[in-house]
């Protein structure tokens, strides 16, 4: 199979197209309306952050309350969902970048900026910055367990790489490639993650998800179209209304060129959900700021 860059997998369509440190929840009970505790995460828990520079208040759960009515849902401690909820935000009002510094064009699409880098390369757009995050979270727990899969399917690890046995593209082939062995650090980390965003997509990342009803989504699911065009958004977030179980969510996404992944705004809302989204079971479409998805789009890491 081709090996396509994801350069190609995040055009503008038009209508169709943990961690140890954070603060224990109880899975599966609701959690109250009142705030969740804010504590500062256990070292490296966001291993890209300059130390000290975690701050509580500027988080996803500290800055975005459920709308009325709503109760966040439980998450376990440890889990992809709690370590998403506290993830750092940069402060309100902070307008997206692109990878070379650039505004990004649209500037009302987000309603908060991750305090994560994006890098100097036009790598790290809409796919590329889901799998930054999984990745993320996986290196905080364990980087042996960091793998994903390029367009042609070949499953490259983490471990693999930093061990000394790294891969090159020769046409349509990827071939192992001896490289020199290092330490799992984070700085070789991003290293190994540059190289999976320019070979994987998201059509390869499609293929790592377990398709989802809209229904039962949860923190950490994805919004995904597979292909040329095609495009990605994480769900950060999941809130329930108690008495009708509908739920609603935060979604965040990067996009065409690289930039900072951000918290996007709901512009097709005046009901009170603020950045919350109503993902609703019974419509076809899903509609996001810039990008249109089906019902059928939404998937699971496993």
């Amino acid at each position: 199979m081709l090996l396509l860059p994801l350069l190609l997998s995040c055009t503008s369509p038009g209508t169709d197209s943990v961690a140890g440190g954070l603060p224990a929840e109880q899975p599966l009970v609701a959690v109250a309306d009142a705030p969740a505790p804010l504590v500062p995460p256990a070292p490296g828990v966001y291993a890209w952050l300059p130390t000290g520079r975690y701050r509580a208040s500027q988080t996803v759960v500290a800055r975005f309350a459920p709308p009325a009515g709503y109760k966040r849902m439980a998450v376990a401690a440890g889990s992809f969902g709690q370590w998403l909820r506290y993830l750092p935000l940069l402060p309100a009002g902070t307008p997206v970048k692109l990878y070379n510094g650039q505004p990004k064009d649209r500037q009302d699409v987000h309603a908060a900026v991750l305090d994560m880098d994006v890098g100097q390369r036009d790598l790290q757009q809409c796919a590329d910055a889901v799998i930054r995050l999984r990745a993320e979270y996986l290196f905080s727990q364990n980087p042996d367990q960091v793998h994903f899969h390029l367009t042609s399917g070949d499953d490259i690890g983490f471990r693999d790489w930093y061990s000394g046995r790294g891969f090159r593209v020769q046409g349509d082939a990827v071939l192992p490639a001896a490289r020199h062995a290092e330490a799992p650090s984070h700085a070789n980390f991003r290293r190994y993650l540059d190289q999976i965003f320019t070979y994987a997509g998201t059509l390869s990342l499609s293929k790592e998800l377990q398709p989802t009803p809209l229904a039962q989504v949860q923190a950490g699911d994805v919004l995904i179209r597979g292909g040329s065009p095609g495009h990605a958004v994480l769900v950060l977030d999941v809130a329930e209304q108690p008495a009708t179980g509908r739920r609603v969510v935060l979604l965040a996404q990067s996009y065409m060129p690289a930039q900072q992944m951000h918290v996007l705004t709901n512009l097709y809302d005046d009901s009170g959900l603020g950045a919350w989204f109503y993902l609703d079971p019974q419509q076809e479409r899903v509609g996001t700021p810039e990008w249109t998805f089906r019902n059928t789009e939404l998937g699971r890491f496993e």
